[in-house]
This record gives C-alpha cells, structure tokens and sequence, in this order.
C-alpha cells in the first residue's frame, strides 16, 4: 500500500464537501478531495438539482393547460416521460461537470475511491480497481453526506418500490403511486407525478404535511393539492408492503381503521440517515450520537485537526446549510475561526407548486418558548403582480416580537416562494424588526411587496388588505 502526505483532505464532494475545499484553497491551503461517485454529491446528481428540472417540467405542463386564460389556444399536450428524466440528467451531469472545473480552477487535487479514517490522522483511500492509498493530512473536513432512511423490512427494487435516488431515473411514468412520508423530498414527488397525471396517495405520520413547517401553511398547501385529486392521509402509516410482480400492495393505518391500496409504483420517503458507518469514526475517537458527529459552532469534533459538516452534523440537513458550514470550517481549519455557525436563520424551501418557504419560528414553537408575539397575513389575491402573472394563490405569514417588533419567522406559501425567502434571511440575520422593513421602499409592482405589506399587517397598519 502506497503513501503520500497530504496537507488538508475534504472527504467527500457534495454541496459542504466542494465548496470547503474552495475556501481552503481561497486561504492558500494545498486541498485534496475524496470521492467515490461523481463530484457533487448527492444534491447535484440525485437530488436538489435534477429535482428541480423534474419540478419545472411538471410546472410547464400545468401552465399549458391554462394557458388558454392569457389568450393562447393550445390541444393535444402530450409527454414525453423518458425526455422529462433524461433532461434533469443532463442537468445534472452539465453542473457536475461545472464542479469538476472549479476544483481545476482552484488547484484542487480530485482523488477519485472510497475513504476510511485511521488513526494518525490517515485516511486510507481505496479506487475502483481496488487499489489503496494512505494519505497522511494535516486537517480534514468530512463531508460523507446522506442516504435514504430505510423502512425496517421493506427493501426498494428501483422499479416498483423507489427510493428518491432511482425514482429521479426512472423512465416509466406510473398509474398508481404511494408516496411514504410527506416531507420536503415526498411532497415534491407527489407534486411532480399527479401534476403529470399519476393517481398519487400520500401517506404521513405527523397530523400535518411538511411536518416542520407552520401548520397554517401546510394545511393551505394540502388543500391546494386535495383540489387537484391528491389524496393525503395525514396521522397514518403503513403496517404492510409488499411487492408482487409489477404490482404494489400496502395496508394503510389510519386510527383505528386499516385501508387497503395498489398500485404500480411506491416511493419511500421517510428521510435521510447520515452517512457515517464504516468511515472509520471509531478508530480516531470521533464522538458522535445517533450516527451524527457532534461539533461546536465552527465545525471542529472533540479530535483536534478534524471538521465534519452537512448532513452528518445535528441540523437540519440541507444543501445550503452544508455549504455554509463548508466555508466556516475551512476558515477554522485555516486559523480564521472568526464567524460562528448559526441554526436559527436557515431557510426551508419545499419546491413544489406553490411552493412553501420559511425561516425562524412558528406559532407553534412561539408558544412552547412563552414568546409573545402578534402576527401579519396577507393573501398574495391582495398583491398586484401576482395577479397579473395569474399567481394569487397562497399567502405571506410573518410572526414579531409584541414588544419591539422584532420579526421571529416568515411563512410563505406560493408559486415564488423559494425566491422571496431570503430577504426575510437578511431581515432576521440582522435582527430586523417590521418597521424598519415597512419602511423600505419595495419596487412595484412586485411580489417582495408582500413582505412590507405583511410587516405592516403584523403592526396593524395594513394598506392594501
């Protein structure tokens, strides 16, 4: 077995993993990279990315069938599902490749295998020919990521019963879907596929979708899709599943009453595990809990030298927060450990249509913490511009301090959702209250206008509601 030292080591490419790397090498640090599959990680090859090609397939076939409403005559609308999936592949190969560049073009060193940590600070590296390689490193930044959670008993053929990784390959769009869980990952799915035209069933433990999110959202959302012939079982689970042939069978709780469903197709969707069995974590010492690696707020474990980040790290597990825990421990590792990790201004984004978006609190959360606040709505019907593009659906929810204003969370359900969130980030990242947002001046006609409407609703000064 050959060896060779090396001064920082990022294991694994995702979304934390590549972009650590580059700030590390932005510090003037020598960076190498491990990773086993192609660069990016889960989230630019079978995840986020392609997704998101999926989503606006999905959303382009629903705008032509209204199109009729904006003075177009259209007929005989016709998918191609195969095409539908092979352009969110070439999506994603087209980004892979982009991070391929950017590692070039920073001067990082791709070291394609599987990594396994010793101690020693080695990281013993093996290729798919089999070949091993020991790398010696100064610093290390891990970065292994996530897989689907399974299901006890149940195990995903990738053509009857899917996990999100071969549902975003599969080339046969089905009559029939069950889709078990209703978080971010499922309810996009079952957007997705009834959008097209498949009789989608989703079943969800929690008594709401999107679990996380603001009930009132949630509850608009379910339904939005309950009127597009979805159907949701919320307070359920599936007791049994089976797959026999090309056919699906399950037997669904809900109370005291067990319902029984088929079909061709199911997707399991009950979250994500870390990726951290069989890296090596217990021959360096790593602490960690429930399979996740403890670190402080600038990402360094309890083993000086060594950094873990994304979805391996408690939080939630998201690509943008592992990508800014990517930047923070590589400005630790290179001795600028100068701006904390903070979990309590990260936005959530769910990326069907509308699509829903939060950040900070809930009523919910609000209440449990004895916090008083008052609360500002107001329905997109009430703001221009999403009348005239046709998308007055949803509406904006924003939560302030009773005392000071000062602005707790923001919830919004509708077709620009994702977009309109990240001013409520910069808002709350500097402890922004609702006056001080009444008071700018937000472009008209615009959908940011229903920001400042619903600052000033949550202050009972509402102009156009």
């Amino acid at each position: 077995m050959s060896s060779e030292k090396k001064d920082l080591i990022v294991l694994g490419s995702g979304p934390g993993g590549y972009v650590a790397a580059i700030r590390a090498s932005q510090l003037g640090r020598k960076v190498a990279i491990v990773e086993k599959e192609d660069l990016g990680g889960v989230c630019l090859n079978w995840g986020c990315i392609p997704s998101k090609s999926l989503l606006k397939a999905a959303q382009l076939y629903h705008d032509m069938g209204h199109a009729k409403e904006f003075g177009f005559s259209t007929s005989d609308i016709k998918i191609d599902f195969p095409q539908v999936i092979n352009r969110s592949r070439e999506v994603a190969g087209k980004l892979s490749n982009g991070v391929s560049y950017l590692m070039k073009k920073n001067k990082i060193e791709v070291i394609k295998g599987t990594g396994t940590l010793d101690s020693g600070n080695r990281l013993h590296v093996r290729d798919e020919q089999g070949r091993n390689t020991t790398y010696e490193y100064q610093d290390i930044i891990i970065a292994t990521g996530a897989k689907p959670r399974p299901i006890p008993g149940v195990e995903p053929d990738g053509d009857v019963l899917h996990t999100y990784r071969t549902a975003l390959e599969y080339r046969r769009q089905p009559q029939k879907l069950l889709v078990i869980g209703a978080g971010a990952i499922g309810i996009e799915f079952a957007y997705f596929f009834s959008t097209l035209g498949t009789q989608v069933t989703v079943v969800e433990m929690a008594s709401q979708i999107l679990p996380v999110e603001d009930r009132e959202i949630a509850k608009g959302l379910e339904k939005v899709f309950a009127k597009r012939g979805m159907t949701i079982k919320t307070g359920a689970s599936v007791e049994d599943l089976r797959v026999s042939g090309k056919t699906l069978t399950a037997s669904i709780r809900v109370g005291d009453t067990v319902e029984k469903w088929n079909g061709d197709c199911g997707l399991m969707a009950v979250g994500v595990i870390p990726n951290t069995q069989g890296i090596g974590l217990e021959k360096i010492g790593v602490t960690s809990e429930r399979g996740f690696i403890m670190v402080d707020e600038f990402m360094r474990t309890n083993i000086p030298n060594h950094y873990a980040i994304g979805d391996i790290v408690p939080g939630p597990q998201l690509a943008h927060k592992a990508s800014h825990e990517g930047i923070i421990a590589a400005e630790a590792a290179c001795g600028q450990a100068h701006h904390p990790m903070e979990y309590d201004n990260i936005p959530s984004c769910t990326y069907c249509q509308p699509q829903v978006a939060s950040i900070g609190l809930t009523e919910e959360s609000c209440k449990e913490k004895g916090i008083k606040y008052k609360v500002g709505k107001i329905p997109f019907s009430a703001i221009g511009k999403a009348i005239a593009i046709g998308e007055p659906e949803g509406m904006i929810k924003v939560l302030i301090d009773q005392e000071i204003g000062e602005v707790l969370g923001v919830h919004i359900l509708h077709s620009e959702a994702t977009e309109l969130i990240a001013e409520a980030a910069i808002i709350r990242s500097h402890e922004g209250i609702a006056a001080s947002v009444k008071q700018t001046i937000h472009p008209h006609p615009t959908l940011s206008e229903s920001m400042m409407e619903a600052m000033a609703a949550a202050m009972g000064e509402p102009i156009n509601f």
